[in-house]
């Protein structure tokens, strides 16, 4: 069987015994059948991306899509909109009373449900059963270093938010009822932060949820983590670039319990790409290099397919046709990105709105 550029398959034995393909005249025969391959329609696709709506929030870092239409996007200014038709059209609001909250992570049910979480202190956790029409504050913390980085549900009621370390401990909330109430977890069942250690909300993906409903979250500052919730929460090691306040991992994907992606950099230096991906077979136990990088410092990574992965970051965005392994830019840069379960519809956001689109030749 030849693959050629992973899209059309050809089965060479339907068109010449093996037995004539050899010496100059199977040469002959593999380039013709070659340039036939180059001109048959739809054996390649180009990915691009095209913005789509420009939102009242001057950022925006919280994506949830629910389906290849219904999709939820919140950030700064206290806004929080939903599509119903794919990103053509938006429904904003403002969520509560909190003008100036960023709502830096989202979760959405529904194209009628969803769940939000700040960035910064006060902490607030607001929920809608109503498209956004009306929204309930559900948790509240008004602790002076209190600062929210993910929000994830490992199943349809039970949900987790995580931020920053208090008293060296990682801030850790649950719900058991699909985020009506909140709860803290005990200090004596917090992860212990490392001294400088500080998880990154630039998307919203330094949390997720790995199949078999199992938490893990990402880390950066002096020291850069793979945490990931066991019997209790147990740390592996991250090679990404560490040691500063502006380094470290940034979001975290999974495709399988085993096979994952990290991504980050340093958001002061975006044009460096040393240390920025790293990519693990094992469960997080241990992190591989790409063969090429992401083109930078990159704030979300997401999976698509088993093969195609997608990275975006303030200087670009940049795709992945071999589960990570190698990159290629594809145009402008934006803080999250997210696809429906099925991977048919994509979406980026910052201070636009896009989706990926793709071409075939």
């Amino acid at each position: 069987m030849i693959y050629w550029k992973k899209y059309c398959q050809l089965n060479l034995s339907t068109l010449l015994p093996w037995p004539a393909l050899t010496g100059n005249r199977g040469a002959a025969a593999l380039l013709l059948i070659f340039q036939l391959l180059m001109h048959l329609p739809g054996t390649a696709q180009d990915h691009h991306i095209e913005v789509i709506h420009q939102p009242p929030s001057k950022s925006l870092r919280g994506i949830s899509v629910v389906s290849a239409k219904v999709l939820w996007a919140s950030g700064t200014e206290g806004q929080a909109g939903r599509s119903l038709d794919g990103g053509k059209t938006w429904e904003w609001s403002q969520v509560g009373d909190c003008k100036n909250c960023d709502w830096r992570s989202l979760y959405a049910f529904s194209s009628e449900e969803a769940i939000v979480i700040n960035a910064g202190s006060p902490a607030y956790v607001y929920r809608t059963v109503n498209g956004g029409k009306e929204w309930k504050k559900v948790y509240e913390d008004t602790s002076a270093a209190i600062f929210f980085d993910g929000l994830q549900f490992l199943d349809a009621n039970k949900g987790i938010a995580i931020g920053d370390p208090i008293e060296n401990k990682f801030s850790v909330i649950t719900t058991q009822n699909k985020g009506v109430t909140w709860s803290k977890v005990k200090s004596t069942e917090l992860p212990v932060a490392a001294n400088g250690e500080a998880i990154f909300a630039a998307s919203g993906t330094s949390l997720v949820v790995l199949p078999g409903r199992q938490p893990a979250f990402v880390t950066g500052g002096t020291v850069a983590r793979f945490w990931k919730k066991e019997d209790n929460w147990k740390a592996y090691t991250l090679p990404v670039i560490q040691g500063q306040n502006t380094t470290g991992a940034f979001s975290v994907a999974f495709r399988t319990a085993g096979r994952g992606i990290v991504v980050g950099g340093d958001y002061q230096q975006p044009m460096q790409q040393q240390g920025n991906c790293f990519l693990t077979y094992d469960g997080g136990k241990s992190w591989q290099q790409p063969v090429t990088s992401p083109g930078g410092y990159r704030s979300c990574v997401a999976f698509i397919t088993d093969s195609l992965v997608i990275a975006t970051g303030t200087t670009g965005t940049d795709i992945s046709e071999d589960g990570g392994k190698n990159w290629k830019r594809i145009g402008e840069g934006f803080n999250a990105v997210a696809a429906d379960p099925t991977g048919k519809a994509v979406y980026l956001i910052g201070t636009k709105i896009a989706r990926l689109t793709q071409s075939t030749y």
